[in-house]
């Protein structure tokens, strides 16, 4: 039985990543006072994982605009993740801190590692400026995610944080109709 990490507020880590051409230190702190979102991937030279980070960074400057940061997170060291920023044209327009996370600390915290093998599922967490986790997608290894419907997601997630009492419905986008949850509509939708 796994415990859901929703509504929970993120661990303490220390890690290095690979930030415009820089190592730098992140910690828990980082992801704190604004949104963030972190996205997990099983390893750097891979298949799946560049399609993914390419739209995310194709994304960024939306995402940024919303007050948003990303962080990508693998196992992987953050040398490695400057070799495949210099040796790939999609890592290469990467502007978020890639982090390295050959211990599994921040892995393991936020509960995607795959202890046999020692890769991060694909984890995507979404959490608001107090540290707290929001929303998680969680996906096998195979299955890409969208950046778009990250998003989407966000908005939904900053929507419902600054209007109390309200919620956003399946498929809802920014500027379309809410819902207040009323035993009004108990069993009218």
């Amino acid at each position: 039985m796994t415990t859901s990490l929703i509504n929970t507020e993120i661990k303490p880590f220390k890690a290095t990543a690979f930030h415009n051409g820089e190592f730098v230190t992140v910690t828990e702190a980082d992801l704190k006072g604004k949104w963030a979102a972190v996205v997990f991937y099983p390893a750097d030279f891979t298949f799946v994982c560049p399609t993914e980070l390419g739209d995310i960074a194709d994304n960024y400057d939306e995402l940024q605009k919303l007050g948003v940061e990303v962080f990508s997170v693998s196992t992987d060291t953050h040398f490695t993740h400057k070799a495949w920023h210099d040796a790939s044209d999609t890592i290469r327009k990467i502007k978020f801190p890639m982090i390295g996370d050959p211990t599994a600390t921040v892995t393991r915290n936020f509960g995607v590692l795959r202890e046999a093998e020692g890769l991060a599922d694909r984890g995507t967490f979404i959490i608001d400026p107090n540290g707290v986790i929001q929303a998680i997608e969680v996906t096998a290894e195979g299955i890409g995610r969208d950046a778009a419907d990250l998003v989407r997601k966000i908005k939904a997630a900053q929507y419902v944080a600054t209007h109390p009492g309200e919620v956003c419905p399946a498929k809802w986008k920014e500027g379309e109709a809410t819902l207040a949850p009323s035993l009004d509509l108990v069993g009218k939708i």
